[in-house]
């Protein structure tokens, strides 16, 4: 199944790429200033380190929100290996893109996206884009959206076979990030599956489902391609079943 976005998924978390990009900016003109003014070489090479370290940082970052993340979402759900009538919810949907590549597996399913729409932790983040890339993808039949918080989600319990999160949950401020998680489990059915992906708490994520009697807890790496700027920020994913 194609990987290749046709829609416009944004950029996660925006000011962090710019602010990358300025550092490097400056440093690149600290450096010119340097070799203009015969500093020492060591600093000299000091700012040209940066330099690159910080350009290379932003379009490592870059790389991930626009392509990178997509590619991962699609080989992940592709091993879950859905039968296509499922009911699948995306914690934190922002503009849709775990939530259209999950529809697209979807013939005879449903895929119901939450989210509270903050365009601080996704540029031009909206209920009425999120449809537009629904559509643009052609699965807007099969998707609901719901403006909802994760800590008190609008369903009943076992509602879905699979729920699925991608950089939203380290969003909730503190202890409420685990409230996310009993309310991720309540929602889905015996024997249906969690995925949720990370780049911060996902050990806690994972210990939070073990206390809750989650079955089959795992924790890995997703690689460079979710890397938002470096290995220092790459991006994990915690699997569960609930028991049966």
């Amino acid at each position: 199944m194609t990987t290749e976005p046709r829609a416009d998924y944004g950029v996660d978390a925006p000011y962090a790429p710019f602010s990358m990009i300025l550092m490097g900016v400056i440093f690149a003109i600290l450096f010119v200033i340097s070799l203009l003014f015969h500093w020492p070489a060591a600093l000299t090479i000091w700012w040209a380190v940066w330099t690159v370290g910080m350009l290379a940082m932003a379009a490592s970052y870059l790389y991930t929100t626009r392509r990178g993340k997509v590619r991962v979402w699609a080989a992940l759900l592709d091993q879950l290996a859905l039968r296509g009538d499922e009911k699948v919810v995306d914690l934190g949907c922002g503009r849709g893109m775990v939530l259209v590549q999950a529809a697209k597996r979807l013939p005879t399913g449903q895929a119901v996206g939450v989210d509270l729409w903050r365009t601080v932790d996704q540029s031009g983040n909206s209920e009425e884009v999120t449809a537009q890339n629904a559509t643009a993808e052609g699965v807007r039949d099969r998707i609901e959206l719901r403006t909802g918080d994760m800590t008190e989600l609008p369903f009943p319990d076992a509602s879905f076979d699979l729920v699925v999160s991608s950089l939203a949950i380290h969003n909730i401020p503190g202890k409420s990030r685990l409230t996310a998680i009993d309310e991720a489990l309540r929602v889905v059915r015996p024997g249906g599956q969690l995925a949720i992906a990370d780049f911060r708490h996902v050990r806690a994520y994972a210990n939070r489902l073990r206390e809750l009697g989650a079955n089959d807890v795992r924790v890995r790496g997703l690689g460079w391609r979710f890397w938002y700027g470096g290995p220092w920020t790459g991006t994990s994913l915690v699997t569960a079943t609930r028991p049966a």
